[in-house]
């Protein structure tokens, strides 16, 4: 792909945006850098480059006079600028389609409303196991243009695909494509739940026969999709033997070209229905590449998983504490419940994302004794699940593990789930999910203390 002296709009100096800039300056592109934000920090090399820089309100005359507009996720393709754009012929396309144009490494791209990090760090421990050079990029933290813009050479690009970024894809093609599940989220972005599947789909819309779709066979608007998938499709199962496919019984199992290879389940520190659907997509995944099934078991008995999610904190006085504070949806909040044993004492809340709670009000139900709400959704969560459970209310995150201590017994796990984003009172996932830890770790002093 040719860019020197192509002028390009680069929409959001988010991390993508940046990276994205630095790229095509080094393509010799004319490069125009954008913001809304008049106070975001530009790092100091884009400042004094040649790059033109325009923070504030944006001017839609800046917009519709390039070659090309590369948009960071953050960004949705309906604001005016963008919409102004298209309509005068300028081509509008997410950062992995560039660097998807401007690299042949073959691309596995994973995506689905949960389980998409767990998975993709898995598959690159999995194929780092096996002897194999990957760059894992894309939704996980570290842009694909980067790879792009590197003189390294990987064997596979693994990529994390979310669906912002799949917003503004056109030939962007994974030799194999893994969706593990697609339920209500982001419904503040997109008008309605279709149009949230509808980006989710198009990690498909390239693929031929040459590539496979790494299905959910279990998730019902997974397989609503499969007709309109031209690639050969490959399922998973942790709930029905499948003849060409991976299911779980007893272990895990998987069956490509009439033949079936097993992994024994023992010493596998991934737990939970939801790690077991991630574990049969990772390893299809590297079945299908040709992978040794040998060193297969070894890669996951070494695997440790990730922070923050169903993450084992720590026990006082026979109270478990569970992070899953990257639990910002229903659906991940709903997987973790129905992982552990009740009683569950549940803290829940956070930003809302404008999906409903009610898929919640069955298992709460049954499994948790108390819901500690917390954060702007706290009112609307509650009135969704009265008379689920008993329901409390904090006015931060200490105070309801505190609250939710004071309510536990011998035997009770008190899980943070929040079903929400936690951008009201916090600037990430992860400065939430360490506050509760900190939380946990104070409380534990006091116990011990005797206050």
């Amino acid at each position: 792909m040719n860019l020197s002296g192509k002028k390009v709009l680069v929409a959001g100096a988010g991390k993508t945006g940046i990276s994205s800039t630095r790229f095509l300056l080094h393509q010799n592109a004319k490069v125009t850098l954008v913001d809304s934000n008049r106070r975001t920090d530009i790092p100091s090399d884009i400042l004094h480059s040649r790059a033109t820089i325009a923070t504030g309100p944006h001017d839609n005359r800046l917009f519709t006079g390039q070659d090309m507009i590369v948009v960071s996720p953050g960004i949705p393709l309906t604001i005016e600028p963008l919409v102004a754009a298209e309509k005068n012929g300028v081509p509008i396309l997410s950062e992995i389609e560039l660097a998807y144009r401007c690299s042949k490494t073959p691309v596995i791209a994973v995506t689905g409303t949960n389980g998409k990090t767990t998975t993709t760090t898995l598959l690159r421990h999995i194929f780092e196991t096996c002897g194999k050079k990957v760059f894992t990029g894309g939704n996980i933290g570290t842009p694909l243009i980067e790879y792009a813009d590197s003189a390294q050479a990987a064997d596979y690009l693994i990529a994390e695909i979310s669906s912002f970024q799949l917003e503004a894809v056109d030939t962007f093609r994974p030799r194999i494509a893994i969706l593990l599940n697609i339920t209500e989220d982001h419904l503040d972005r997109y008008s309605c739940f279709a149009d949230y599947v509808a980006a989710k789909n198009n990690i498909f819309k390239n693929m031929t026969g040459d590539d496979t779709a790494v299905i959910n066979r279990e998730d019902p608007v997974c397989t609503g999709l499969v007709k309109e998938i031209a690639s050969d499709i490959y399922f998973f199962s942790t709930a029905n033997k499948i003849e060409n496919g991976a299911w779980y019984e007893n272990g895990f199992h998987f069956t490509l070209s009439g033949q079936t290879h097993y992994i024994s389940d023992q010493d596998i520190p991934l737990s939970g229905d939801h790690n077991r659907e991630n574990i049969l997509a990772a390893v299809s995944a590297a079945i299908l590449c040709g992978l040794p099934r040998e060193k297969l078991p070894d890669a996951l008995k070494t695997f440790k998983g990730l922070p923050h999610r169903m993450e084992f904190v720590d026990q006082i006085k026979g109270v478990r504490f569970y992070d899953d504070s990257k639990a910002t949806n229903v659906g991940a909040c709903l997987k973790s419940i129905s992982s552990i044993q009740p009683p569950i004492i549940l803290i829940a809340g956070g930003k809302d994302k404008g999906g409903s709670y009610l898929p919640l009000k069955k298992t709460i139900n049954e499994k948790v004794q108390d819901l500690i709400l917390i954060g702007e959704a706290r009112e609307r969560i509650s009135r969704e699940l009265c008379q689920s459970t008993r329901i409390l209310s904090a006015e931060t995150l200490e105070e309801a593990v505190t609250q939710a201590f004071g309510r536990a017994t011998p035997g009770s796990s008190i899980l943070l789930s929040p079903a929400c984003s936690s951008f009201d009172m916090f600037d990430s996932y992860i400065q939430r999910g360490n506050r509760f830890k900190s939380a946990v770790t104070l409380l534990k002093n006091r116990e011990s203390h005797g206050q």
